[in-house]
């Protein structure tokens, strides 16, 4: 255990002199310019805050697909397909 943990080290050590001088951080933005209503949120939600961007999508796709799943099923039940006592038609 104990040569592993040195060796570990020495792999660390290794690769942080191999990294040379220390790099500026790399900056993710998205270009909202162009954009308005929702995009323009959505783009400068995404430039705020990568977390809460990532919140809000996880929130928001399901939601989504909620209500277009209860749609389609409130559609198809008024033109007479009810997939809830489907009885198997090749038998």
């Amino acid at each position: 255990m104990r040569n592993r943990l040195a060796a570990l080290a020495l792999l660390v050590a290794a690769m942080a002199q191999a990294a040379g001088a220390k790099a500026e951080p790399i900056v993710i933005v998205a270009d909202s310019r162009g954009f308005s209503g929702w995009q323009a949120w959505w783009t400068n939600l995404y430039n705020e805050s990568h977390v809460l961007s990532a919140l809000a999508t996880v929130l928001i796709i399901p939601s989504v697909a909620l209500v277009l799943g209860k749609a389609t099923d409130l559609l198809m039940g008024r033109i007479g397909i009810n997939l809830r006592s489907r009885e198997l038609a090749e038998h």
